[in-house]
């Protein structure tokens, strides 16, 4: 039979799994990350995002520019010219990653160093 305190215990550690699982779902996968790193530094025509990832395919980038833009991370803009601009951008929700990605940052340069490491 469970107590109240590990009732209480269950109910804190699925408040913090389920928002954790929430972003891991929004943020998936092996190129939505390099997208929003590429777009941090600055708007960006398609070719260019490409340019900073090596090895995404075209059709790739399309899908998850896709994605990043139905979750509103990043802004599609149209720009009526000839011939016509396409420039991607985050938007201030996608900015509120920054902080996530300067930690990610940080954990993976102590993590590569960790495993690189002979003990």
């Amino acid at each position: 039979m469970s107590t109240k305190k590990e009732g209480k215990e269950y109910h804190k550690c699925l408040g913090l799994i389920l928002p954790v699982s929430d972003a891991i779902s929004v943020l998936s996968g092996k190129w939505k990350l390099p997208i929003i790193i590429s777009l941090q530094f600055g708007n960006k025509r398609f070719s260019e995002i490409a340019k900073d990832i090596p090895k995404i395919t075209d059709r790739m980038l399309s899908k998850e520019l896709r994605d990043l833009e139905m979750n509103k991370l990043i802004k599609r803009t149209v720009y009526d010219s000839v011939p016509v601009v396409v420039e991607y951008s985050l938007t201030e929700y996608g900015e509120s990653l920054d902080d996530l990605i300067s930690e990610l940052y940080k954990w993976g340069t102590k993590h590569r160093k960790k495993v690189m490491t002979k003990e």
